[in-house]
């Protein structure tokens, strides 16, 4: 009788914790940890879009003010990078591996267009000549472009990491590289100040050669991310 107390007993307590394992452990942590990873990720794409949608609005006023072909280069593709933080964000409500993947291929269309946009004003203010004014505000632009930026890069490189994020990372890497874009405003404004307006249109033409660069170093980290 004892005996066959003990079978009873092991059979009960092979079959209960496989699924004691299954509730209580593997499954309850997945949920957990992609719930958690959601809410992060969301949480760094908001705070980094409204970092660059301040920065973006304040060099509006600045534009609107001064007409810096530059600064309208920098300001347009600042609007880009505070809008890839949608799809990012769409991706990590999801909780969903493929729209994150999806979601890079946004930041890459967003900077090729940005950078389109950016070089056709150029060429324009190359055609028709017309100095900016307002050049200590421009330069403010500026450096308030590059602060938003570099914060912003940050905020993406730190989540991207912990996250293990690659379209989250590559956007990071973007914002850092456009912090130092950003910098050329200053330099335009310095130029045209010394007397040589015609190097606002060619320093926003060469703003449009760096996002161009940025738009195939982002293309190779998504295209390599897709092939992984």
């Amino acid at each position: 009788m004892q005996r066959s107390e003990r079978m009873v007993e092991r059979h009960v307590h092979t079959h209960d914790h496989p699924h004691e394992d299954e509730d209580h452990g593997h499954s309850h942590g997945l949920i957990h940890e992609s719930i958690k990873r959601s809410r992060a990720g969301i949480q760094a794409v908001s705070l980094s879009l409204a970092v660059l949608g301040l920065a973006a609005m304040a060099q509006t006023a600045v534009f609107l003010a001064s007409g810096s072909v530059a600064l309208l280069a920098d300001l347009i593709h600042n609007f880009g990078d505070a809008l890839t933080a949608v799809p990012l964000g769409i991706a990590f409500a999801l909780r969903s591996q493929l729209a994150e993947r999806r979601a890079g291929l946004a930041v890459v269309a967003a900077i090729f267009i940005s950078a389109c946009v950016a070089g056709i004003e150029a060429i324009q203010r190359l055609l028709h000549p017309a100095a900016p004014t307002h050049l200590a505000t421009l330069a403010l632009a500026g450096a308030i472009g590059c602060a938003g930026n570099f914060i912003a890069a940050r905020i993406r490189l730190s989540a991207g990491r912990r996250l293990h994020s690659a379209a989250l990372i590559a956007d990071g890497h973007h914002a850092q590289a456009d912090a130092y874009v950003s910098l050329t405003v200053i330099a335009s404004a310095i130029v045209v100040a010394l007397g040589a307006p015609i190097a606002d249109p060619i320093i926003g033409l060469g703003i449009t050669l760096v996002i161009l660069r940025i738009t195939w170093q982002s293309w190779g980290t998504v295209r390599g991310h897709h092939s992984s």
